[in-house]
């Protein structure tokens, strides 16, 4: 089925973008609400964690064995092939939600707060940051749902911790095409998590149900923060993006052993590269933002 928007690699002018960031800043106001710095959290986010922790789902049963998942959520002590596929895709799903916690953890510090913010792009980063920080409290959730309670947000070793510190001081023009790629990145693994939701959830439908509940929160985001960060790309910036995506991906995934018993990366280098909004349900799309230069004209 045709797609009925363009690749988010699509040609786009200068004047382009700017008119599309003064848009995408008021919908992300409408969408995420009032933003409560002190707390790292939005109004709107604050009251749909709050609906879901007042009206809370749990597995029937525990985890085959809660012990596993424990011992290796943070760092892998067994073998990923002997793991159940509950819990492998569980500790999966921990160790990317780690690295976007770490990455905005260390870009906190470094922007701006919104009564300092000089530029509509600065605001929208400070909004940014925190619809990722609400992500991860739905991210926490998930465990929850499956009674890990003592799930924690541990930092990343000591080169990699490094790493996502000194990101946010590159020059936009450097910052712009991975911090792109890490957001298509982010919106192919949690379409790939949404597909595997059925067969590793199946004996427990409303667990998933609620587990897809929240994963359907952080993606309507995201898709719109796919928008967000184009923005910041001219052609030459494009064309970078393209060729580092799938160096950067296998990279970013190398680092998570379970994905190679739940995820085709080469696949999802493809779909990335293809991307075009096809493959992402069609009620998400309407809650979110998409830029003007990737939305086809009427005829």
């Amino acid at each position: 089925m045709p797609s009925k928007h363009l690749s988010i690699f699509s040609k786009s002018t200068e004047a382009e973008r700017k008119d599309n960031f003064e848009d995408y800043w008021g919908f992300t106001q409408r969408h995420s609400g009032v933003i409560f710095e002190a707390e790292q959290t939005l109004s709107k986010k604050k009251e749909r964690l709050g609906y879901f922790q007042e009206h809370p789902v749990r597995s029937r049963k525990p985890l085959p064995d809660p012990a596993l998942f424990y011992r290796n959520y943070v760092n892998l002590e067994d073998d990923p092939a002997t793991f159940d596929r509950k819990t492998l895709l569980l500790t999966c799903i921990y160790k990317f939600a780690r690295h976007e916690w770490v990455g905005i953890s260390a870009a906190w510090d470094y922007l701006p707060a919104l009564s300092e913010a000089k530029s509509t792009t600065d605001k929208i980063s400070r909004y940014h940051l925190c619809e990722e920080f609400c992500h991860v409290r739905f991210f926490h959730e998930m465990f929850r749902t499956f009674h890990l309670e003592d799930v924690k947000w541990v930092p990343l070793g000591k080169w990699m911790n490094r790493i996502y510190r000194m990101f946010p001081y590159f020059p936009e023009f450097l910052m712009s095409a991975p911090a792109f790629v890490t957001e298509l990145m982010g919106i192919t693994f949690y379409t790939h998590v949404d597909h595997l939701l059925d067969t590793v959830f199946a004996d427990e439908p409303e667990a998933r149900d609620r587990v897809r509940e929240l994963l359907y929160e952080i993606m309507v985001d995201e898709l719109a923060h796919i928008g967000q960060r184009r923005n910041f790309m001219g052609p030459i910036a494009v064309r970078f993006a393209r060729k580092q995506l799938p160096a950067l991906f296998r990279l970013f995934f190398r680092d998570i052993p379970e994905s190679k018993y739940l995820l085709d990366v080469d696949k999802m280098i493809q779909e990335a590269l293809d991307f075009d909004y096809r493959t992402v349900p069609q009620q998400l799309l309407a809650k979110s933002w998409i830029p003007s230069y990737c939305q086809l004209k009427s005829a």
